[in-house]
Order: C-alpha cells, then structure tokens, then sequence
C-alpha cells in the first residue's frame, strides 16, 4: 500500500542510503539537505548523492543500481574506496518523507556494492542486487586444488590455535618485518588484517613469510606506525598434499586431484 505522503500535491520525499561495511561500521546518508535520525541512525546531509533511474519489478532480471555523487563526506573517502574499504559493503536504499523520517518508509533496491570508480572528486558506485546470485554457476568447475578455503564449513578444520596477534617493525613497501618471529611458511596464502592505525580493518593476503619477515600481495594503503598490531591468519595453498600430510584432512578435501588434465590426449606410448 502505497503511503499517504506520496500521494500529496507537495512532495516530501527523501532519499536515504544505509550502508553497512565488513569491519562493522554503520553508515547513513540521505540527499535531504538536513541530517535525517531513523531508528537510532543519523543520516548525513549529502544533497550530491544521487540513485540512477531505479525500476521495479517481479521478474528475475539481475537489479543493479548506479549511486554517483560528490565526495563531500569525511567518512566516504576517496583513500578508503581505493583501499577497499567499502568493497561489498551492504546497502539499502529508501524513499522516506523527510518531515516524519520515522513513519513508512518505501524501499527501493538493497545489495552489495559492486565496483568504485573515482573521477576529479566523483565516484560512481555500482549496487549488485540481490538476484546477481543468477549470474553466477550453477554447479562449481573441477580443479585439482580445493575449493573451499580453510576453516570454512566444507573445510571444517577448527581454526583455533591457527590465528596469531603479531606486532610490526617496520613495513618497507610490501616487506613486514615483526618484532618476533612467527613459524615460517605457515601463513602463506593467508591474510594479514591490520588493528591499527589508518589501516584498521582492512585485509591482505601473505603471499611469503619465513621467521619475523611478511611479504604481502600489496603494500598498505595507508602509512604504518611501528609498534602497529597485525593479525595474522594461517593459509592453505590448496593442495591435495597439504590437505594429507599437514591438516590431515583428505575426507573434506574438495577437489579433485586425480582427475586427468587436458595433456592426457597428448600423451604417447614412449
């Protein structure tokens, strides 16, 4: 049922845009020129932001949504797009009537963000839908190396013991060198996830370590203070190997390692 304030000659309509990021933080903006407090939640004047043409309906379509605007909020920073901050960060957008934000408000498309693109001070934000899922496979490819990541619930292997609070040196671009060791090889194809300083929350993958020495997939986005937290995350290079010898795992293993490849239709009788 539509609501009584949509229907009045004079319009009060509002947007207002809820997001929700990965490391826990709750934001809300709205297009409204005044802060706008619904359900406990304030939500920032920002009259640049604006929804592309939103269309509603019940077929299976894939619903994406464009959201482009100004970067004039000091909590939607160009820095933490570019670092990835916001990347499938949850949003729901609403129509409410700015007059009574309290009373029905109208909901219009809710997803995960897509993909950020930053231009002279603009950045244009792509809302993946909840019906994306369609796009996706129906059945998962074969692969000689698993496909489940450690810890999760086809990997089943209890985590627990495997998570390390460490401290940094120094960081010298993707080189982290800790103020005390940790077991070498270990965390390779794990992640670091920063606890301090302008990097906190965000997450890397380890890609080598031996000893006090981390080598990331990427260097932080943000300068790193020594004395700076890490945590450290033990990986899996997905092997069937690994899976036996160190996690001693092979039931839950899901690929299929004794699969022939393609080279199997070159081979010849030597």
């Amino acid at each position: 049922m539509m609501p009584t304030w949509l229907s009045q000659d004079l319009t009060t309509l509002a947007f207002v845009w809820r997001l929700e990021r990965n490391d826990g933080v709750t934001l809300g903006f709205t297009n409204h020129d005044r802060d706008l407090v619904i359900d406990g939640l304030t939500y920032s004047a920002s009259p640049g932001m604006v929804p592309s043409a939103i269309e509603r309906s019940d077929a299976f379509d894939v619903d994406n949504v464009e959201l482009v605007g100004a970067l004039t909020s000091d909590a939607f920073r160009a820095e933490d797009l570019a670092a990835g901050r916001w990347d499938g960060a949850r949003l729901r957008l609403s129509a409410v009537d700015w007059t009574a934000p309290q009373s029905v408000s109208v909901p219009l498309v809710r997803g995960e963000l897509g993909s950020v693109e930053i231009s002279d001070g603009q950045f244009s934000v792509e809302l993946r839908g909840p019906t994306a899922i369609l796009e996706a496979p129906v059945v998962e490819e074969t692969s000689p190396e698993c496909r489940a990541t450690l810890g999760d619930r086809r990997c089943r292997i209890d985590m627990a013991g495997r998570v390390q609070i460490a401290v940094v040196a120094t960081v010298n671009d993707a080189l982290v060198t800790l103020t005390t060791p940790v077991p070498s090889g270990v965390f390779v194809s794990g992640r670091l996830r920063w606890l301090d300083g302008g990097n906190a929350g965000l997450c890397v993958e380890i890609i080598a370590n031996s000893g006090a020495t981390i080598t990331l997939e990427a260097p932080p986005h943000f300068t790193v203070a020594a004395g700076a937290r890490v945590e450290l995350t033990q990986g899996c290079d997905r092997r069937f190997s690994s899976c036996v010898t160190r996690f001693a795992n092979a039931a839950n293993f899901r690929g299929e390692p004794h699969l022939p490849g393609n080279d199997l239709l070159t081979r010849y009788v030597s």
